[in-house]
């Protein structure tokens, strides 16, 4: 997991991007693994910055391993990203 911090009991990270339209295309891409592991995270987008926001709400708000496999992931999407 790269640069994600914890704070209140949430991972946390932003994501930027080159532009607007490459933050949306990660979204996207991001939320075919978001789906699949059945785990949404809260995400803002401001032009080329993506906030994302972790916790397991059904375990009590707290950060979990779902969690972190979700960071993981939303981090390797990123990489590959970066290398198209």
């Amino acid at each position: 997991m790269n640069n994600w911090t914890e704070n209140d009991n949430e991972l946390n990270k932003t994501f930027e991007f080159h532009s607007f339209l490459d933050a949306i295309n990660w979204m996207v891409k991001a939320s075919v693994e978001i789906e699949k592991q059945n785990h949404h995270p809260r995400w803002t987008n401001i032009y080329n910055k993506v906030q994302v926001s972790l916790c397991t709400h059904d375990e009590g708000n707290t950060i979990t391993d779902k969690d972190r496999e979700l960071a993981k992931a939303l981090d390797l999407i990123e990489v590959i990203g970066s290398l198209g």
